[in-house]
């Protein structure tokens, strides 16, 4: 439980800048595609630190560890709060987001280790439940406080729920965890497995997909949709509630052959997206493109995470935290991806062009699945979730 309220905590903290762009934007004088710039400032701090101190740290018990990257989140998110200039607010989000990447990459591990192997993908469902639950009430009432009270206000609310998450994880992080030891060869030939860069790239493109419409889907709501400013945060809501859907059919999909699955929802996640440009017609029919985005994002998290786990276990078992870090990065690089080719297509070209945009990065994440499905197939190993690489 504790895991979930960390990973609550964490998500809150990273995207409810997301519902406050216009209000940074005005506040400090610069272009909605700069405010949106710090999403993938944050995305890309995530992707490059998490895996480089997640090797680093994997040798410290588990404990002491998370609770001093937890005081570092806290810190970070009271410079963000306290930021004046955008200078001071892009260093503050690059630290928490370092921080972030390894907390989440210490808590799959510690679910992964703490639980029998056929209850394996639930644990991880449930952490992954944290962020959508922060979805679906942390990034809605951060952005009505942010709203309400001025933006920095939101990065107060999360400092408040970092102690929180604190004192609740003193008491119920598992004190036994050691460190495990691994060569920085072992680490190096995880990350450049073929077979596991080719697998990492496939949550990166269905996530990019997501968020080259995401990002934007404040301004999508105000400029597009015509929705006034205090029914914002309502939509975000809606978005979080139908996210934890996802998140919980996700975890359904990895129990049995969930890769093979996920080709064919990257399709369908590609048409939802798409129409996101015609149904914008109707507030209706906008709103209805919105929740199914919502639906599908996280299908993929409990089987991917599953996925990277079982190639260390079998290949290279002293690399199983680095690993567990590969989603989150992966996630977190597709996020960097997704709000770059948004702000692209905010600049160059239509606002609502980027729903087209994200329905072709879609197609390219069916597309990796597909190969690397025929790629087990292939050498025979057999995926099913909570099973072993060998069954």
């Amino acid at each position: 439980m504790n895991l979930f309220l960390l990973t609550f905590v964490l998500g809150t903290s990273e995207f409810v800048i997301v519902g406050l762009l216009s209000e940074m934007a005005t506040d400090l004088q610069i272009a909605i595609s700069t405010a949106g710039a710090l999403v993938s400032a944050f995305a890309l701090a995530f992707a490059i630190g998490t895996p480089i101190l997640t090797a680093l740290f994997s040798q410290f018990s588990k404990y002491p560890l998370m609770l001093t990257l937890i005081l570092i989140f806290i810190a970070g998110n009271i410079l963000t709060a306290l930021s004046g200039s955008y200078a001071l607010l892009l260093v503050s989000r690059i630290v928490t987001a370092v921080v972030t990447g390894v907390l989440i990459a210490l808590a799959m591990a510690v679910a992964s280790e703490t639980v029998s192997a056929e209850y394996r993908g639930m644990a991880i469902s449930t952490i992954f439940t944290g962020f959508t639950i922060a979805s679906v009430i942390g990034v809605p009432l951060g952005t009505t406080i942010g709203q309400w009270a001025g933006w920095q206000m939101a990065f107060w609310f999360t400092t408040i729920l970092g102690v929180v998450s604190f004192i609740a994880s003193s008491a119920t992080i598992p004190k036994g965890l050691k460190g495990t030891k691994s060569s920085l060869l072992n680490q190096i030939r995880l990350v450049t497995n073929l077979r596991m860069i080719l697998a990492f790239f496939i949550p990166a493109l269905s996530i990019g997909a997501t968020y080259t419409v995401y990002t934007y889907l404040t301004p999508l709501l105000q400029q597009v949709l015509y929705i006034q400013d205090q029914y914002v945060s309502l939509v975000f809501l809606l978005y979080g509630v139908v996210s934890v859907f996802s998140t919980l059919i996700g975890g359904k999909i990895a129990k049995r052959n969930g890769l093979g699955k996920l080709r064919f929802i990257f399709l369908i996640q590609a048409c939802i997206l798409a129409s996101f440009y015609v149904s914008t017609s109707s507030i209706v029919m906008g709103l209805l493109s919105i929740s199914c985005m919502a639906l599908v994002i996280y299908m993929l998290s409990s089987t991917m995470q599953l996925y990277f786990i079982d190639l260390a276990d079998k290949y290279f078992p002293s690399a199983r935290d680095l690993a567990s870090s590969l989603t989150p990065v992966s996630v977190n690089i597709g996020i960097a991806i997704g709000s770059a080719l948004g702000g692209f297509v905010t600049t160059k070209m239509n606002l609502i062009d980027v729903s087209l945009m994200g329905g072709s990065v879609a197609i390219l994440a069916s597309l990796l699945t597909f190969i690397s499905y025929h790629l087990d197939k292939k050498k025979t190993v057999g995926y099913e979730g909570t099973s072993s690489l060998d069954r």
